[in-house]
């Protein structure tokens, strides 16, 4: 009789604690305690972080704070191609049109974690999406233009294997925020000032977006208030998202399943519609910057292995589309009737007489300036008609060009800077010299203030190329 009993005893022990712990339960939510909530985790989250972030290693990240100062010195380069997108620099800064011995003299360079990730620069301020491969952490740094030294950078662990470097892609900044892509496509916007987290996605989380091979190249675009990114995912082709919050403004749905490329995204304005054109996997878009409607796509453009350089923009509706890996390039011509876009092929130009595997071609006046496939530098008119190629001996391989106060600076894959005059007429060499000793001199050059920034795999280098 004791052992049922104490049986019963035992039975009753634990069920009695769970009826003790539902009554305080009930206790410390109810109405008379309505100023108490339950903590879900993420509800402390920044602006724009969705319950869809909660894997999102963003949200870890830490600002960490250097000694560095911002400068006062003029001039901006805003992002991917500069401020305008077009691979050309708005400053009024004279430059020097001939270099001495020792010039164009550094004026100071950091170590880099491998990649190819370009600057940009703004109020004194240099950005850069990097990588730390000690400590596996994407980071996002900020460095002052003046000396190098770094004011803050933000980083959070993202371990990235290496593949032909991790980096790639170039910061888009304002005058509040600046916002990055990291290598395994997270995005974040942070202040420009602080550095402090603003608010983060996750593309493969939040729109099954597919890592391109060697990692995201992939340059955000702000435009009118908002960050439009291409995710390629298995539910967004390309969105917009308010660029104070990180709310979703607009989504392009995507039923063909066209995947993310190395290719930015460019603003066309044509037939009083502002569009955003974007070179997918698959083919090219042109998507209503106002709402994210599709206007128009094409089959007719599409490179088997990588899409590297982004569309550029001619006037008229047309666009010139240029990539590797024997692709050649073609014109695109944009044609409105009423409310409805098409597109049509206008020309298409064979691989050895242009193409171009990592970098967009530039356009100046009415001409088009860039490497094709073998290392040359070449000009053609606006119907792919080739004017001149560099000489005999002035290859640049993958290296990245920029244009600035009427010459093109131009680097080639060992380190090598050269700057060629604008002349449609003739390939005249202005100037060259040695300024890297390293390798895969690639990433996108920045120009700011009569300085030009300029890396390798592992470094970047600020020269003074002003006219003294």
């Amino acid at each position: 009789m004791k052992q049922i009993n104490g049986q019963r005893v035992a039975i009753l022990i634990p069920i009695g604690l769970a009826a003790g712990m539902a009554i305080a339960l009930i206790l410390w939510l109810g109405p008379w305690n309505k100023h108490l909530q339950l903590r879900v985790p993420g509800t402390d989250r920044p602006p724009g972080m969705e319950a869809t972030d909660d894997l999102n290693p963003v949200q870890n990240g830490r600002v960490i704070l250097g000694d560095g100062k911002p400068c006062d010195l003029a001039g901006a380069w805003t992002g991917f191609r500069g401020n305008l997108r077009d691979g050309k620099t708005t400053d009024s800064a004279s430059l020097a049109h001939s270099w001495q011995s020792g010039e164009p003299r550094e004026l100071w360079s950091v170590d880099v974690g491998e990649g190819y990730a370009g600057a940009a620069v703004l109020n004194g301020r240099v950005f850069l999406m990097d990588y730390d491969q000690q400590k596996k952490q994407d980071a996002l740094r900020c460095l002052s233009l003046a000396d190098g030294k770094e004011i803050w950078r933000f980083a959070y662990r993202n371990p990235v294997k290496r593949n032909h470097g991790m980096s790639r892609t170039v910061p888009a900044l304002t005058e509040k925020f600046v916002v990055a892509l990291g290598p395994k496509c997270h995005v974040v916007c942070v202040n420009a000032v602080s550095g402090e987290l603003r608010w983060c996605l996750d593309l493969v989380r939040q729109y099954g977006t597919t890592v391109p091979p060697w990692y995201a190249g992939q340059c955000p675009l702000i435009d009118q208030g908002k960050v439009i990114l291409a995710p390629g995912g298995t539910n967004a082709l390309m969105v917009a998202v308010d660029i104070e919050t990180g709310n979703e403004v607009w989504r392009t749905p995507n039923p063909n399943g066209w995947k993310m490329t190395h290719s930015s995204i460019m603003p066309v304005e044509f037939g009083g519609e502002r569009m955003l054109v974007y070179c997918a996997n698959l083919g090219v878009i042109g998507v209503s910057a106002t709402d994210g409607r599709l206007l128009w796509e094409t089959t007719e453009w599409k490179i088997g292995l990588a899409t590297v350089p982004s569309p550029l923009v001619v006037e008229d509706g047309r666009i010139f589309l240029s990539g590797g890996y024997n692709s050649g390039s073609m014109m695109l011509e944009l044609i409105r009737d009423g409310e409805r876009f098409s597109v049509k092929g206008r020309f298409r130009l064979a691989p050895e007489v242009f193409g171009a595997t990592q970098h967009t071609p530039i356009l100046h006046e009415g001409h088009f300036y860039g490497v094709r496939p073998d290392g040359k530098f070449v000009c053609l008119d606006l119907d792919g008609k080739p004017l001149w190629v560099s000489e005999t001996g002035q290859d640049f391989g993958l290296g990245s060009f920029i244009f600035a106060d009427g010459a093109f600076y131009a680097m080639n894959d060992t380190g090598k800077l050269r700057m060629i005059e604008a002349n449609a007429e003739k390939y005249h060499l202005l100037g060259e010299t040695q300024v890297l000793k390293g390798r895969e001199s690639w990433a996108p050059l920045a120009i700011a203030g009569g300085r030009l920034l300029v890396r390798d795999l592992t470094r970047l280098v600020c020269l003074n190329i002003a006219n003294h």
